[in-house]
């Protein structure tokens, strides 16, 4: 019998609010941020699942939206690895930019293909390919054994971690993960067969607030 997979992206960040480029610099969440990591863990409490362990970034953001879906859940004091491995993508040189400073300084197309291609990095970034590099070896080798003997693991983390497992986990194309955005504090709840494809996935919440 394998277990269960769920992802949480973050809920808004102070630098998500300003529209700034975070990357891995470490905004706190806004009172909205704290509202939407609690609407996905009373979502899961709703669900009835109790979980094995926890997972999260090196960044504060993901920490305590992990922090506030365990309490939800009741089970505030569960073992949690933070590992930067599941880090949000490196905005490099952009990070700490006004978005719209940033077009300024580049040019809207440029500053597109930076943000929406899969293997253009910023300078001094990561491309959504970077990031999947560091992100899937740690699923195979830390999260996914221990789905596939049976626990139910919670992975709190980012847009760009998690769009790098959604695309393993629901067999997107490079074109389709790009156009894939997670709404932020929803969680994503997948069962996965013994050869670690999915079985089937719920989405507790609406998609269509992501941003």
């Amino acid at each position: 019998m394998t277990g269960t997979l769920v992802l949480v992206r973050h809920g808004q960040s102070e630098w998500n609010l300003k529209n700034l480029f975070t990357g891995w610099r470490d905004p706190g969440l806004t009172e909205l941020g704290v509202q939407e990591a609690n609407a996905g863990g009373k979502a899961l409490a709703d669900y009835g699942i109790k979980f094995d362990i926890a997972f999260t970034s090196a960044l504060s953001r993901a920490q305590r939206t992990c922090e506030i879906v365990l309490q939800n859940v009741g089970q505030p004091t569960l073992e949690t690895i933070r590992d930067e491995a599941l880090n949000e993508r490196d905005y490099g040189d952009l990070s700490g930019l006004n978005k719209d400073d940033a077009r300024a300084k580049w040019g809207e197309e440029q500053v597109h293909v930076w943000r929406r291609s899969y293997d253009v990095p910023p300078p001094g970034g990561e491309s959504l390919r970077d990031t999947g590099a560091r992100v899937w070896p740690y699923y195979m080798t830390e999260i996914l054994p221990r789905v596939l003997r049976g626990e139910k693991v919670l992975v709190a983390a980012h847009g760009n971690s998690l769009r790098a497992l959604v695309m393993v986990l629901d067999r997107l194309t490079k074109a389709e993960i790009l156009e894939l955005n997670l709404a932020t504090g929803v969680p994503m709840v997948y069962k996965l067969n013994a050869d670690s494809t999915v079985a089937t996935k719920d989405v507790l919440g609406d998609m269509s607030g992501a941003h």
